[in-house]
C-alpha cells in the first residue's frame, strides 16, 4: 500500500527503523494499524526518517508515546517540517477523537487520541538533523548517509553500509523519489549501487503527463471556469503539492495565460511551511529562488493571500467573487477543502481540480467516480461541480523516471524489493525492472524478511 511506510533493519543485534509513517484510510482500520507496532519498541536503537510527509513520519508520536527514547535522524529541513506537520497531525487526532466521543453512548469509556501535541514535542527533542552526504555511525559496524531524493524539501534516500570481516554489505532505501521535470527542487541525486535496493513504486505502472501539457490544461481549466462565472478549488496537500500549484498559478498570471484573480491558500499549515521553504532556499532550484522566492512566492501577499483564520475561510467559501482557492487536504477527507465542497458540489459553474493521489475510499476518489451523486459528510450531494483530474503535477517518480534512475545500475544491484505502492503498480514496475536485467525483483508482504550475508 502507499501509506504507513515502515521498515525494520537488524545489524549487530540492534534494530533500526526506516520511516515511521501513519496509515491513512478508513478511520477504524487505520486506527487499528496505527495503534500498535509489529515489533518490540524498546529494542529499537534508532529511527531514520526519509522525509516529512505524514505517511512516512506521522506515527512517530505514537512510537514515542509507547516508550521509544532513541535518536530520530532526519535532514535539517525535514526536522523543521516535522515541527509543523506533526503538530497538525496531532491536532487532527485530538479533534477526531473529540468528535467520536460526542456521539458515543452515555457511560461508554471515552476514546483517547492516537497521540497529542505533547507527544510531538518529545519527538522534536529526540530529532538529530544531518546534512546530505554526512556519513554517520549507527552501530560499531553500521553507518548511513542521506542522499538527495528530490521529492519534497529535505527529502532523502538513505544509504546504509554494514561492515563485516569479509566485506561491506550495502542497502539503499529510496523513501519517495522525485520527478525529473518539476522545477522547484534540486534534482534527484544518482541512486548509489547496493546489494539491496528498497524502492518505492507509487506510480510504477504510470507515465505522468508532461508538466508542460499539464500546466496548459490547468490554465485552460481556470480560464473556462472563470469565464462561466465559477470558482476554482484545488485540494492539495500542504507540503509539496501546494507549493507547486502556487508556482504555476503565479507564473500563469505573470505570463497572462490566466486572468488576474485572487489566489487564496486556505491552509495555516501551508503558511507555516512557506517560511521553511525560505529558510532552506539552498535546497531549491536556483532559478526558482532568483525568480520567485525572494520576490513573492510562498512568503508574502503580493500575489497570494494565505488564509489562517477559520472565520475568513468560511467567508471565502460563501463569497460570490471569482477566485482560485488552494485548500487542504489533498484527498478531500479533512481540512478546509471540506466546507468549500459543501458549498459548491452542486454548482455546475465551478470546478474542483484534483492534483494529488486519491487513495481508495477517500472523498477525492469518490469525486473521480462516474456517478451523479456523492456520499459526503453523512449526506448525499448532487455532484454537479466539474471535476478535473491533473495527475501530471505529482512529485513522485513515474515508471519512466524509475527506468532513467535505475538503468545505470543494471549489474550493480543484486536485489530489489518494491514497496510503497498499490499491488498493480508494484507488479508492473517489477516486470519492467526484470526486463531491464535486474536478477531479483520482488514485492514483499508485511513481515517478510531478507538477510544480507
Amino acid at each position: 500500500m502507499v501509506t504507513g511506510s515502515m521498515h525494520l533493519l537488524e545489524a549487530d543485534g540492534r534494530k533500526i527503523l526506516l520511516d515511521c509513517g501513519l496509515n491513512q484510510g478508513k478511520r477504524k482500520e487505520a486506527r487499528q494499524r496505527n495503534d500498535s507496532f509489529p515489533f518490540d519498541i524498546h529494542n529499537i536503537a534508532a529511527v531514520i526518517i526519509s522525509h516529512a510527509h505524514i505517511d512516512h513520519c506521522g506515527n512517530l508520536p505514537t512510537l514515542i508515546n509507547r516508550g521509544y527514547r532513541g535518536p530520530i535522524y532526519c535532514t535539517p529541513a525535514t526536522k523543521d517540517l516535522l515541527a509543523i506537520m506533526l503538530v497538525d497531525s496531532a491536532k487532527i487526532q485530538e479533534e477526531d477523537t473529540e468528535e467520536l466521543n460526542s456521539t458515543r453512548a452515555q457511560g461508554t469509556p471515552p476514546l483517547q487520541p492516537l497521540y497529542t501535541r505533547r507527544d510531538v514535542f518529545k519527538v522534536l527533542e529526540q530529532c538529530v538533523s544531518l546534512d546530505f552526504h554526512v556519513m554517520t555511525s549507527l552501530t560499531n559496524s553500521t553507518e548511513f548517509q542521506f542522499i538527495e531524493a528530490g521529492h519534497i524539501l529535505g527529502s532523502g534516500m538513505v544509504e546504509l553500509r554494514f561492515r563485516t570481516p569479509e566485506k561491506i554489505n550495502t542497502l539503499t532505501f529510496t523513501g519517495d523519489l522525485g520527478r525529473r521535470e518539476l522545477p522547484l527542487l534540486r534534482p534527484t541525486a544518482p541512486i548509489p549501487p547496493s546489494q539491496l535496493l528498497v524502492c518505492e513504486s507509487t506510480y510504477g505502472n504510470q507515465i505522468h503527463e508532461s508538466i508542460h501539457n499539464t500546466v496548459q490544461k490547468l490554465y485552460e481549466t481556470v480560464r473556462k471556469t472563470i469565464e462561466r462565472g465559477g470558482k476554482v478549488f484545488i485540494p492539495a496537500f500542504s507540503l509539496g503539492r501546494t507549493q507547486i500549484m502556487i508556482y504555476y498559478l503565479q507564473k500563469g498570471i505573470e505570463t497572462k495565460q490566466i486572468p488576474e484573480i485572487p489566489i487564496y491558500v486556505d491552509s495555516p499549515l501551508a503558511a507555516e511551511i512557506a517560511h521553511v521553504y525560505r529558510k532552506h532556499q539552498h535546497l531549491l532550484n536556483p532559478e526558482v529562488v532568483s525568480s520567485f522566492i525572494q520576490d513573492h512566492t510562498f512568503v508574502t501577499d503580493d500575489w497570494v493571500r494565505y488564509v489562517r483564520e477559520f472565520d475568513e475561510s468560511q467567508y471565502l467559501s460563501r463569497s460570490p467573487d471569482p477566485k482560485i482557492v488552494i485548500a487542504s487536504s489533498g484527498m478531500c477527507d479533512a481540512g478546509r477543502i471540506v466546507h468549500y465542497l459543501k458549498e459548491h458540489l452542486d454548482d455546475p459553474r465551478s470546478t474542483v481540480i484534483l492534483v494529488s493521489y486519491q487513495a481508495p475510499g477517500t472523498t477525492g476518489r469518490k469525486l473521480l467516480e462516474k456517478s451523479p451523486t456523492i456520499r459526503f459528510q453523512n449526506r448525499t450531494w448532487n455532484k454537479w461541480i466539474e471535476v478535473v483530474h491533473l495527475d501530471g503535477f505529482s512529485g513522485h517518480a513515474d515508471q519512466a523516471d524509475f527506468v532513467a534512475y535505475l538503468k545505470p545500475l543494471v549489474g550493480k544491484i543484486e536485489h530489489i524489493r518494491l514497496i510503497h505502492g498499490e499491488r498493480t503498480q508494484a507488479v508492473a514496475l517489477a516486470s519492467v525492472l526484470k526486463n531491464m536485467g535486474f536478477p531479483d525483483v520482488q514485492i514483499p508482504e508485511p513481515g517478510d524478511a531478507m538477510v544480507l550475508a
